[in-house]
């Protein structure tokens, strides 16, 4: 056989090794190319599990800071070992020419979440929504539905969360007709407020119209029954609210966990029949330290288990905010912390801080690494 040619082969296969052994690891903060070698477009983020394939949906982000906006839609990726994904297009479009419609282009759409339901058949997709041109003062919930997990979906409402029904751990101040005064209203900066949610009864402000909904999750218990988790009362306070049959709408059974403690991006898991939430505080864009709890039931009472970080940059959440914890399928309690390293002058080249999480007694425990693996 020609010496040149075994060479050559041989070479070949060292260079496909090598690009095969780099493939099969994680590298947080650096550009993950998809199929087309074009860095994935799926930021604030979560994961459906399906038939062996994992489908990723996230915001499609564009250059600029005008890419902040919703100017494209909600993008799909598929894979089925979490280190390789496959473009699958654009599952949810914004409406073009018709600035009235909700999800019209430049609106502001964020952290879309899509779960099956079984006895309608659909994939349910949630987000925050605020209209376009609005600001964040719609605190709105979109839901959008579909036959089929890579799409297309079709716009079904948008909402704010449990109108006209009170939480289980409603207080008798909520009752009364106590409202923020138009001088406290202009003091509620979604960072803080000027006095404590309960004394000015923002839940009770919002009974009738229903309550605000920003940086939000989905929860699908082992019973089935699925859970809205959101920012709520201008992101005082975390409200945990059960969806109904169909997942597209509320039961009326909520409560509010964390009062006045400013918590968003809540992402929940549940591990040895306990139940856990990664978030963290109100900073904007900028990132600042992971906050993690546990309860025995999802209705509470919720312990709060500190910052889950440990090491350099710990207290800035290694740069990164959370927007989901996935259970890697077939490895029992492994998780995988998923964040996001915004970049907002340039919203196209946010980074994706994927980590894994090991536990100290009940307490998650989130370390850097440059790369690593799932074994």
């Amino acid at each position: 056989m020609n010496k040149g040619f075994i060479l050559k082969a041989l070479f070949l296969l060292c260079f496909l090794f090598s690009q095969t052994a780099q493939g099969q690891s994680f590298t947080p903060g650096e550009i993950w190319p998809d199929n087309h070698q074009v860095h994935i477009n799926a930021h604030g983020g979560g994961i459906l599990y399906e038939n062996g394939t994992y489908y990723w949906f996230g915001e499609h982000k564009t250059e600029g800071e005008a890419g902040n906006l919703a100017n494209v839609g909600v993008h799909c990726y598929s894979s089925d070992d979490l280190y390789h994904w496959k473009d699958c297009g654009i599952a949810l479009s914004v409406i073009e020419n018709d600035p009235e419609h909700p999800i019209s282009k430049g609106c502001i759409l964020e952290r879309p979440k899509v779960i099956y339901n079984p006895l309608t058949k659909k994939y349910v997709m949630w987000f925050h929504l605020e209209p376009k041109g609005a600001g964040y003062s719609g605190a709105l919930s979109g839901i959008a539905l579909s036959d089929r997990v890579t799409g297309p979906y079709t716009f079904l409402k948008a909402v704010r969360p449990n109108a006209g029904s009170w939480p289980i751990n409603v207080l008798p101040i909520h009752k009364t007709t106590r409202r923020p005064s138009a001088e406290e209203e202009r003091q509620c900066t979604g960072g803080s407020l000027p006095a404590h949610p309960d004394s000015l009864n923002i839940l009770g402000r919002d009974m009738e119209q229903g309550q605000m909904a920003r940086d939000m999750n989905l929860f699908v218990d082992d019973d089935g029954k699925a859970y809205h988790i959101y920012s709520s009362e201008e992101n005082s306070t975390l409200h945990i609210a059960e969806l109904d049959p169909t997942y597209t709408g509320y039961t009326g059974k909520y409560i509010r966990a964390f009062i006045n403690r400013f918590m968003e991006a809540p992402a929940m898991f549940k591990k040895d029949g306990n139940y856990y939430l990664i978030m963290s505080g109100c900073s904007g864009w900028n990132p600042n330290a992971a906050r993690s709890a546990i309860a025995s039931s999802i209705w509470g009472e919720w312990k709060e288990l500190g910052n889950p970080c440990i090491g350099q940059d710990a207290d800035l959440t290694f740069h990164s905010q959370s927007t989901y914890i996935l259970p890697v399928q077939g490895k029992k309690n492994q998780f995988i912390y998923m964040g996001d390293r915004w970049t907002p002058q340039n919203a196209i080249d946010g980074r994706y801080i994927w980590l894994p999480i090991h536990f100290e007694g009940p307490k998650p425990i989130i370390e850097w690494k440059d790369s690593w693996t799932l074994d």
